[in-house]
Order: C-alpha cells, then sequence, then structure tokens
C-alpha cells in the first residue's frame, strides 16, 4: 500500500492524516474503534514512529481522534459532518438528532449587559438600553461544535436569566414567551478562529470555520433575538435549499420589445 506519495511537496506528516481522515469519514474506522498501533501504522505507510506521531496529533488537536495512554489511539469523530439546513428555523439539537450525536450545552456567561452598537442597530434599540446576553458552548457527544452569543432586549426577556438555558432558546422563547418566531434572517461567512473562541472550540488559533448571525423576528415582524455562531469548519456544513428559477420580470420585458 502506497500512502506516501515522495513527489508530492506536502509533508509527508500532512499526507498521512489526511489518508486517516479519509478512513474516518469513509466509515472505514467508526466512532469508538481502536486504530492499528503505531508501530503498524508506521510500516503501512512506510515512515519512522515520530511522523507518525506528528500525523495523529494533528487529528486529535482536529478533534477527530483521542489518544489513551496504554491503551491505544480511538475514533472521536462522526464518520460524517454535522449539517445545518437553512431551509427552516431549527435547533442544534436537531441537527445533532441527524448524526446520532448526543447533545450538551455549557453556559459560559449569562448577564444584562450594555447594549453594543451593531446589536442595538439590529434590535431597534436606543444606544442606551440593556440586553440579556447569553454565551454558550454547544457540544456534541463532548466535543465542542459552536461558540454561540445571543443576544435579546433586557425588557422582554428578564426573566430568562432565571431558567435552564442548556437546551434550545427558540423553545424558551417560544414557549416560555409566548412568542412566534416567524422568520430568520441569517448571513454567513468564512474565517478563521481566534481567541476565547477558538480556545473554547479546542482548536489551534486560526483554525478554519463558519460564522453566521442570526436575527429572529416575532409575528409582528420585530427583532428579538441577535445571534452570533461560530462554527468548527472541520465539523459543520451548511446546507441551502433553494426554490425554482425564475426570469425576472424586466427580462421579459425587454425580450418583448425587440
Amino acid at each position: 500500500m502506497k500512502v506516501i506519495d515522495p513527489l508530492n511537496p506536502i509533508p509527508k506528516y500532512l499526507q498521512i492524516s489526511t489518508w486517516l481522515k479519509e478512513l474516518v469519514q469513509t466509515g472505514r474506522f467508526k466512532k469508538g474503534e481502536r486504530l492499528p498501533s503505531e508501530m503498524e501504522l508506521s510500516k503501512i505507510c512506510n515512515v519512522n514512529r515520530n511522523t507518525l506521531r506528528q500525523a495523529v496529533g494533528e487529528l486529535v488537536a482536529q478533534g477527530i481522534l483521542r489518544k489513551e495512554r496504554g491503551t491505544g489511539t480511538f475514533v472521536t469523530s462522526p464518520s460524517m459532518p454535522v449539517k445545518h439546513k437553512l431551509n427552516r428555523i431549527s435547533s442544534f439539537g436537531d441537527d445533532l438528532k441527524e448524526v446520532g450525536l448526543k447533545e450538551k450545552t455549557i453556559i459560559l456567561k449569562k448577564q444584562v449587559e450594555n447594549v453594543q452598537e451593531h446589536v442595538a442597530k439590529t434590535l431597534i434599540l436606543n444606544a442606551d438600553s440593556q440586553v440579556i446576553a447569553i454565551r454558550r458552548l454547544r457540544t456534541g457527544d463532548g466535543m465542542p461544535l459552536i461558540y454561540e452569543e445571543s443576544f435579546l432586549p433586557a425588557e422582554m426577556f428578564k426573566d430568562i436569566l432565571k431558567m435552564d438555558l442548556t437546551g434550545s432558546m427558540y423553545k424558551i422563547i417560544s414557549e416560555r414567551f409566548n412568542t412566534v418566531l416567524a422568520r430568520c434572517e441569517q448571513t454567513i461567512r468564512a474565517m478563521n478562529l481566534k481567541g476565547k473562541v477558538a480556545t473554547c472550540l479546542t482548536l489551534p488559533e486560526n483554525s478554519a470555520g463558519l460564522f453566521m448571525e442570526s436575527v429572529t423576528f416575532n409575528a409582528t415582524n420585530m427583532p428579538i433575538e441577535v445571534l452570533f455562531s461560530y462554527y468548527r469548519g472541520d465539523k459543520y456544513i451548511l446546507e441551502i435549499e433553494l426554490g425554482r428559477y425564475r426570469i425576472r420580470e424586466n427580462h421579459i420585458n425587454m425580450f418583448a420589445g425587440e
């Protein structure tokens, strides 16, 4: 078996880590399974054990593998990435059910804060208003997947700080505050994860990630929540469903006049 291409300028350890990652993602090694020993993998890849350890260490840092002293190296990540569908308002728990992961939410901080300029503008609040700020870490089977910052108008949701916020915020807002979540506008961009976000997600500085800003509106078209979500780029994919293509009316009129 030829794992390493000597003509490839990519370092050997990265070629091996890519190969191992593909074995996990295609289901060859399933979650919870132990990999062959370092000695066996070194022989398969025809490299020394230091190079092999460097390759494994790369996947441990990404949360795909974990090493247990005296026992071996095990697969920790799901064979498929978590998928978030953008055709409806859905919760983190809905995403995890699709891939069979156990949801857990860690509350990092919840408090009343003075509103930031961008949040004030988005929620249509005065500059001296206050908001409920809730910062959470969302995990699947113990693996950090999303770092979230949620902002809600303090006057509307002051009692939320007394509630258990380890579940779906959408469910709490809907049921406990009798609020209809009518629609949500989302803006997505690629980014490098840094600082506290990278630390919370147990990733190296500048790891690839996705940032989503979600603005949720009630039945009277008032914005009630701004949510900043930072997704691990190696664990999450976003799926968008589009409707039928239609020719714009001005194009039709232009052709009709010829």
